[in-house]
């Protein structure tokens, strides 16, 4: 009977360790992609911040109303809040689940 519980004791023990190994892959995989996610959101946020200012860009200035100082730098850091915002929100441009996709197939 001890020799059973022995032999038991052996092969636990050396379960145990690819147990282990797997859930620290399984952390691993998952730290991996919570990373490529964040890369892939803030490079959805940037792309549509660009995408912002540009627009501005392209409206001509009117003369009815005069430059007020700090505009451009309210209109810079509104566009990049709210580029932010869609990125995060991961429903409103795509482009995110899009480069994911494509780079987690690669991995």
């Amino acid at each position: 009977m001890a020799d059973v519980a022995a032999v038991k004791s052996q092969v636990t023990n050396q379960e145990l360790p690819q147990k282990r190994t797997g859930l620290a892959e399984g952390k691993d995989v998952l730290e991996k992609e919570k990373k490529l996610r964040k890369v892939c959101a803030d490079f959805e946020s940037i792309f549509t911040y660009y995408m912002f200012k540009t627009m501005r860009q392209s409206i001509p200035q009117s003369g009815y109303f005069k430059q007020s100082p700090g505009k451009d730098t309210y209109n810079m850091l509104f566009d990049q809040k709210v580029a932010e915002e869609m990125a995060n929100n991961r429903k409103e441009v795509g482009l995110q689940q899009t480069l994911f996709e494509q780079l987690n197939k690669h991995r």
